[in-house]
Parts: C-alpha cells; sequence; structure tokens
C-alpha cells in the first residue's frame, strides 16, 4: 500500500459530495449533525442497555448489540467527513485516508450482510426449535457467530481493497461521491480496472444474494411455523418478535441491491449518492427506534438501565 501511494501521480481526492445543494451547507450540516446524534445515541443506548440488564443477555439482544455497535462503527467511518464538507467546504481527502474509508466502509458493511443472515438464523432456531434452542445458541457461539461476521468483512475487503491499491492514479481526482466508495474510486484510475470491477461484482452478488437467500430461506419457515400456532396471541407475538427485523431487511437490501448489483458502476455513479445517504445516513437512524419501540422487554430495561444511573448519582 505504501509502495502503491509512492508510485501514484495523484496524492490526494476530492468528494463532490452534493454540489447540487452545496449553498445549503449549513442548514444541512445542523440536519446531518442531528441525525448522526440520534444515530449514535441510539445504538449506544441499545448496547449499553444489552449490558447493563441481565434478562437482555439472551442471544436475540446480544445480536443486536453487535449489529448497534456496528451501525455506529458504519456511519462513523462517513458521516465526520460529510459533515465538513457542508460546514467548511473541505472536499479533499488524502489518498491514505480515501483507501483508509473505503476499506472500513465496505468491511463494515460486509459484515452487516452477514450478522444480519444470521440474525436471521437465530429467529428461525428460537421459533422454529424452540426445544433444541437454548442448548444450541449459547453465549459462546453468538460471540463466536458475530466475531466470524467481523472477520469474514475484513477476509473479503482485504482482497478487494488489496487489488485497488495495485491501480495507478495519475488523472482526474474529482469523486462523484461524498465518500470514497470502491466503484467511484476505480473509475479514477488510469490502469485497467475490469478485474478489480468484476471482483468487486461477483463478491456482491455473493453476500448481497447468498445472505438473503438465507434470510428468506427462514422466514418462509418462520412463517409456516408461526402460522401453525393455535393461538392468535402467540402469533401475534411471534410476528411481532420478527417484524421489525424484517423492516430493517427491507431497508438494508433495497439501498445495497440498487448500489452494488450490477456489472457497470459507472452508469449510475449520480443516483448511487442518493441510495448511499439512505444506507449511511437513514437507515441507522430508525434502526433503534424499529427494534426498541415496540419491544416491550426492551421498554422495560431501559426503565430498568434509567433508574440505576440515577441511583449511582
Amino acid at each position: 500500500m505504501v509502495k502503491m501511494i509512492n508510485e501514484t501521480n495523484v496524492e490526494e481526492f476530492i468528494l463532490e459530495g452534493f454540489p447540487a445543494v452545496q449553498h445549503l451547507g449549513k442548514i444541512l450540516f445542523v440536519v446531518l449533525l442531528l441525525l448522526y446524534l440520534v444515530s449514535i445515541t441510539g445504538n449506544t443506548v441499545i448496547v449499553t442497555t444489552m449490558w447493563m440488564d441481565h434478562s437482555l443477555q439472551i442471544p436475540m439482544y446480544l445480536f443486536l448489540s453487535g449489529f448497534s455497535f456496528l451501525e455506529c462503527c458504519f456511519t462513523t467511518s462517513v458521516i465526520p467527513k460529510l459533515l465538513a464538507i457542508f460546514l467548511s467546504g473541505m472536499q479533499t481527502i488524502s489518498f491514505a485516508a480515501c483507501l483508509t474509508q473505503t476499506f472500513v466502509f465496505i468491511a463494515l458493511g460486509v459484515s452487516g450482510f452477514f450478522l444480519v443472515a444470521v440474525m436471521s438464523i437465530d429467529r428461525y432456531m428460537a421459533i422454529c426449535n424452540p426445544l433444541h434452542y437454548p442448548s444450541i445458541m449459547t453465549m459462546r457461539v453468538c460471540f463466536l457467530l458475530i466475531l466470524f461476521c467481523y472477520t469474514m468483512g475484513i477476509i473479503v475487503t482485504t482482497s478487494l481493497v488489496v487489488k485497488v491499491t495495485q491501480l495507478s492514479f495519475c488523472g482526474p481526482n474529482i469523486i462523484k461521491h461524498f465518500l470514497c466508495d470502491l466503484g467511484p474510486l476505480t473509475q479514477l484510475s488510469c490502469s485497467d480496472t475490469s478485474f478489480v470491477e468484476s471482483l468487486a461484482f461477483f463478491l456482491a452478488l455473493f453476500i448481497i444474494l447468498s445472505s438473503l437467500a438465507v434470510t428468506i430461506i427462514c422466514y418462509i419457515n418462520i412463517a409456516i411455523t408461526i402460522m401453525r400456532l393455535p393461538s392468535a396471541k402467540e402469533r401475534q407475538k411471534a410476528f411481532s418478535t420478527c417484524s421489525s427485523h424484517l423492516i430493517v431487511l427491507f431497508l438494508m437490501y433495497g439501498s445495497c441491491i440498487f448500489i452494488y448489483i450490477k456489472p457497470n458502476q459507472s452508469n449510475r455513479l449520480d443516483t448511487n449518492r442518493e441510495a448511499a445517504l439512505m444506507n449511511t445516513v437513514v437507515t441507522p437512524v430508525l434502526n433503534p427506534f424499529i427494534y426498541t419501540l415496540r419491544n416491550k422487554q426492551f421498554k422495560l430495561a431501559l426503565r430498568g438501565a434509567i433508574y440505576k444511573m440515577k441511583l449511582l448519582r
């Protein structure tokens, strides 16, 4: 990576951001900052409450806290730079910082897809195999599954970013995006990028569609099991447990399929910005509310955590 930085003629890139609304920079800065703080606060509350309340230290909430931690890191890898663009117009980013952002952004995104697939399997096991669930989904197994998801994200992304560091960047340095994503970055290379683009496309295709397939299979089986429950109250409770997860999946898969499941990234770079904004800003803000507002157990645990903090004062 150091060798590549020394060889390239481009030492920094310019993030184009949103030129059509750049004159509203100060207003957009305030709005984006509020959304960022809501996202970080909401996801931090989920993680903190889970670890403070022993009743939430079960597989479902352990996976949720792992996902919330990932969301905090995911938004932090992108939003602070976008805030700087809106506030001061500071659109430049060094070559090394751009590659670092690319790596962190994609690694966390890939880990997120593996993690939502694992969360779907967890719901399948809890609803369809309740007798074997406690012996299979132990806390140790859950920790290992979360570690596996993070590790796979790092491994997959490393293979991509290493290939990008072998490209030459000697021409235009304006990235038509508000972040250093793989597609817009490779479009600026003077080298032949066909292999990198093909590798990125097939990896995205495999990761997104395989995790989606696992999720669909799990929820088809869940739906069948729920419909067989004799009590309407039991059916409602089971559907309520899964509905929040399904909403998050719809938002996450919808934006990512639009961005990454296409062979030629240059075709829709402009529209990718809006989809990426949904994925990096809107979805992380909504997730804490989607997962917790309809969850009575979490709301009780949150009240208990707030009460404990008041006592400590």
